[in-house]
Order: structure tokens, then sequence, then C-alpha cells
């Protein structure tokens, strides 16, 4: 009893339960901090802000970034030189065509024209002119569409808003200059993709040529017929004047007969000449064109 009432005594149990309660409070701090710790090594890798990350992990973001938008760039510019490459051989391409080749766009106007076509029409520039500025010296024949009669100019817009194609009309065209020709049209649609329509695509041959040749063999084959004809008619009386030469003895009568026969053969060589002569010249034509 006197140890517990000595002061000294109770100063030293006090001491001794405030470090045992101390350590005892250390321990367990230290296991709620291990326990704490490795709950974050199990738990797995979550995505953090640019300012919780660290510093490489950053700059390798922003590299990879970097390359995807160089790929990005280097995609783009292997579509544009894909694209250009398209458009010089279209370009190449209608260029050396011999026909001509007219593009008329949704709205009915000229969006693209080869110098052929340029050539054919007599016209410098026709990009933004219409089939009716374009094909109103015309005049021939007409194109039957359903029943119905149309001019070339109505023909390819009907082209354009029914999708009827216009195959093989020819007609007679007046260039600017007043120079006739005959030419050769075939309009058909053009559709896009998705379906929609782009435009009419006409192609133009100028058949001039062709059609001259064509008249100028008609022709020969009148000539030939007439000069068959002519060539009967002679010889036919060049037959009779020698059938009357044989039977007659009267000389003057046989130097009159000789005479005609000599006029008659005259006028068959003047006849087989001027057909030879046409002849050549046609052939001169068509070897210089």
């Amino acid at each position: 009893m006197k140890l517990l009432t000595n002061p000294i005594f109770l100063k030293m149990a006090l001491v001794l339960f405030a470090s045992g309660f101390a350590f005892f409070m250390a321990v367990l701090m230290m296991r709620r901090m291990r326990k704490s710790l490795d709950q974050d090594a199990s738990l797995p890798e979550t995505s953090t802000s640019p300012d919780q990350l660290p510093l490489h992990t950053y700059h390798a973001v922003i590299q990879q970034l970097k390359q995807q938008k160089h790929e990005l760039l280097a995609l783009q510019q292997a579509d544009q030189r894909r694209a250009k490459t398209s458009e010089s051989i279209s370009a190449a391409v209608l260029s050396n065509l011999s026909s001509g080749v007219l593009f008329f766009d949704s709205n009915g106007l000229v969006r693209q024209a080869n110098q052929a076509a340029k050539s054919i029409l007599g016209i410098a520039s026709p990009s933004g002119m219409d089939a009716a500025a374009i094909f109103r010296s015309t005049c021939g024949p007409t194109s039957s569409l359903d029943g119905t009669t149309s001019t070339l100019a109505e023909s390819v817009n009907i082209t354009l808003h029914d999708g009827i194609p216009l195959k093989r009309l020819a007609v007679d065209y007046l260039t600017p200059s007043r120079d006739r020709r005959m030419i050769e049209v075939t309009a058909s649609r053009v559709p896009a993709a998705d379906g929609t329509v782009l435009g009419v695509a006409c192609l133009i041959s100028d058949q001039t040529e062709i059609s001259d040749i064509r008249r100028q063999i008609d022709l020969r084959g009148e000539m030939s017929a007439e000069m068959a004809l002519a060539l009967r008619a002679s010889l036919v009386t060049i037959s009779g004047y020698a059938q009357q030469l044989a039977l007659n003895r009267d000389p003057d009568l046989a130097r009159q007969l000789a005479s005609d026969i000599a006029t008659e053969a005259k006028h068959l060589d003047h006849t087989i000449g001027g057909f030879l002569a046409e002849d050549t010249k046609a052939r001169a034509v068509r070897t210089s064109g």
C-alpha cells in the first residue's frame, strides 16, 4: 500500500504506460501502412492525367501523337498525288483522242471539252455553254425518243434528265465560221458512285470526209451508169455504120460512113477520158486528205 502511495512509483508507472501505449500505436500504424502499400501494389494500372504521368511517359505519348500525325499527312499527300496522276492521265487521254468529247454537268453546262471537240465544233472555248447554244446551227435528221422527235440539243437534255442514251445521231452542223460539217453525236449519262447524276458525256466525230467520199461514190455510180448508156449507144451506132459500110460498094458513101464512125469513136473517147479524169481527181483528193 505504501508503494502505491509513493509518488516516484506512480510517475514511473505512468511513464511505462505511456511508452507501452505509444509502442502499441506505432505497431498499429505500421501494419496499416504496410496493408495500404500491399493494396496499392495489387491494384491494376489506371489512366492518369498528364500532370500525374511520369515525364518519360508524357514524352512518349507526345512522340506517338506526332508520328500518327506524320503518317496521316503522308496518306493525305499520297491520295492527292494519286488524284493528280489520275487527272493527268484522263487529260492526256482526252487531249489525244481524235473524236471530240464534251462533258455537260448536272445543270446542262459544258465543264470540260478536249481540243478535238473545239476543232470540230469551231468553238475556241465552249465551257459554260449549254447544248442549245452549241448545237444551235444544226439541221437535217432529228432523233426519235419514245415516239417524239427532238433536236440534237433537246436529245442531250433528255439524256441528262431522263437517262435515255443518244446513239449515233448524224446531223449537218454549221460552225461559227460558216463551215458546213457532218457530225455524229453519241451521248450517255455519267453517274457518281452514290448514284447521283454527274452530267452527260457527248462523243462527237467528224464524218465530213466520209460523207464526201460517199457522195463521190454515189456520183461516180451515176456517172458510170450514164457512161455505160453512152458507151452502149456509141457502140450500137458504130456497129450500124460498120454493117452499112460492109454492105455498100459506093465509094462516096463508104467515105461518109467511115467519117461517121471516126466521129463517133472520138465522142466515145472523150466520154471515157472525162470519166477517167474525174476518177483521177477524186483519188487525188482522197490521197491529199
